[in-house]
């Protein structure tokens, strides 16, 4: 699936969680889906956008490492939700993929903001408060990727490779 699609089903998700647990579990799928879409970009992508995106993929990854994923789906159990990022199989459109993954990190910082500020488990509260961290640090990555995309479509433009 295309990772425009994933973005918007991300997007779609996140805005239908009402649970903590549920915003927490889509703040996970939107750090897989960076990882995910970062290291597609480092392998598949125009060349000149490769190592941001290694980047990307790397932030992405440790963005999902700061959400204790046992928790959210139950030690032992089948997760409910297998990470969207499994589906990705191109990325058509870099720019608009990009942009919508910023937007969605962006949301999901806001909404973990939420969660952050109504609970009274420590636990959660920390692990809200790394993943507003990691999902701003995937958007600083986004915005490198975006940056350099930038400078490549520009030089394109003006004839130089």
């Amino acid at each position: 699936m295309d990772a425009v699609r994933l973005i918007a089903a991300g997007r779609h998700a996140l805005a239908q969680s009402g649970a903590a647990m549920d915003i927490v579990g889509e703040a996970w799928q939107a750090q897989a889906l960076t990882q995910g879409i970062g290291s597609w970009l480092a392998v598949t992508g125009p060349p000149e956008l490769r190592s941001e995106a290694r980047g990307l993929g790397e932030a992405g990854g440790r963005g999902c490492g700061v959400l204790d994923r046992a928790a959210l789906i139950g030690e032992g159990s089948t997760p409910d939700y297998p990470p969207r990022a499994a589906q990705l199989t191109e990325v058509a459109d870099v720019r608009q993929a990009l942009l919508g993954l910023q937007a969605l990190l962006g949301e999901v910082g806001i909404a973990l903001v939420g969660v952050a500020c109504a609970t009274d488990d420590e636990s959660l509260y920390w692990q809200c408060i790394e993943s507003i961290d990691a999902a701003d640090e995937s958007s600083d990555r986004v915005r490198a990727v975006l940056r350099r995309l930038t400078v490549r479509e520009r030089g394109s433009a003006s004839g130089v490779a």
